[in-house]
């Protein structure tokens, strides 16, 4: 059974993401202690996403955020821009002179290389986007005048403070209402939750937010963390595969919220930081599904910048339903863009549609000339 996806030529866009964008200072080969340069790149958990729906794969999205209004405000929107996003829905503030009211966020991270995992250090209190509060956003305007099939956010944007989870919440409600399709990433950050009440507030709002959500995406311990399911029955001298025991998890997640038309995890299995296994698996009326060529065994995959690789499997993935509104197609797509996403520096994705399909048919990495 297909998702019910509203057509193209009634909306305005193909997909929306809510979430904050940082800018990131990247030191290259270097560490965040000892550099004395950086590369600046924008990204954000929600906004990768439909970056990655509009630079890779040509659809027609936008971001709903905010900004403190000063030059590095205005850097990030230029870097947006340059993504090719709708930036209309940006809400800027007033900025004070010196940030202490309303600030932007800022995200330091290294790569990681070999037994050297990669290292996040992100400076975001009182950003522009965690002020957030509901009726700022005109939502009804959003999706019902203009219409998207698709509204994207997640467990980052609903952690940022104690208002953004009732925008996150809001948001939902109006996107279902309008008939569009809600995706939700937990990407559970208990550093996030910290100041906001912690695993039992992480749970209370992710649960509620659950409830509007059509395709739920996440790994096993943003399962257990965000909506409190364990794996069940099973013997701890036994070892068992990721994509066991999260099948198991998946058969409780469904019957309590039989809203979740489609649950989504990325299967990575770290050998080093430069080295991963990396599949993912995808639920669906019933039946899992896995890629038509995953990075397993003798097809590891080989890390250049980890970061924002959930993200562009998750553009994939949508991509797959809206172009195919097939899971299958769905979930190799998602993870041959992933895979692509991390052999290239930033959060965000530099692959073409063509190499993405090239990967997916089973394509190698011989040159092209």
């Amino acid at each position: 059974m297909s998702l019910t996806i509203k057509s193209a030529d009634e909306c305005a866009y193909d997909c929306v993401s809510l979430g904050e964008v940082m800018l990131r200072l990247d030191p290259g080969d270097g560490r965040i202690h000892t550099t004395r340069q950086f590369t600046a790149w924008e990204g954000g958990g929600e906004y990768n996403v439909s970056r990655g729906l509009r630079r890779c794969f040509g659809l027609r999205t936008a971001i709903v955020t905010a900004f403190a209004d000063n030059p590095v405000g205005r850097l990030v929107e230029d870097l947006i821009l340059q993504g090719g996003l709708d930036t209309r829905f940006i809400q800027w503030q007033k900025y004070d002179g010196i940030g202490r009211e309303v600030r932007n966020g800022l995200n330091f991270t290294e790569r990681g290389f070999g037994v050297r995992g990669a290292v996040g250090c992100s400076d975001r209190g009182h950003t522009a986007v965690s002020q957030l509060k509901p009726g700022d956003i005109d939502w009804n305007e959003l999706f019902g005048r203009l219409g998207s099939r698709w509204f994207h956010t997640g467990g980052i944007f609903a952690a940022l403070s104690e208002s953004t989870p009732e925008v996150a919440i809001e948001a939902v409600k109006v996107a279902k209402e309008n008939g569009t399709m809600v995706s939700y990433d937990l990407n559970y950050r208990p550093s996030l939750w910290k100041s906001f009440g912690g695993l039992e507030r992480c749970r209370e709002v992710n649960r509620e937010i659950a409830q509007y959500v059509d395709v739920m995406i996440g790994n096993e311990e943003d399962f257990t963390a965000c909506l409190g399911f364990e794996v069940e029955g099973v013997d701890e001298n036994i070892s068992e595969l990721p994509e066991d025991s999260f099948k198991r998890m998946i058969g409780q997640a469904v019957k309590e919220f039989p809203n979740f038309k489609v649950t989504a995890t990325t299967l990575r299995g770290a050998k080093t930081a430069s080295l991963n296994d990396w599949s993912a698996l995808v639920w669906h009326d019933g039946e899992f599904y896995q890629p038509k060529r995953d990075f397993v065994g003798e097809n590891i995959l080989e890390i250049f910048d980890r970061v924002g690789g959930g993200d562009s499997f998750a553009s994939g993935l949508i991509y797959g339903f809206l172009k195919f509104n097939d899971p299958l197609e769905a979930v190799s797509y998602g993870c041959a863009h992933g895979a692509l996403a991390m052999t290239t520096p930033g959060d965000t994705t530099m692959a073409s549609l063509s190499e993405v399909e090239k990967l997916v048919c089973g394509g190698g990495a011989r040159v092209d000339r």
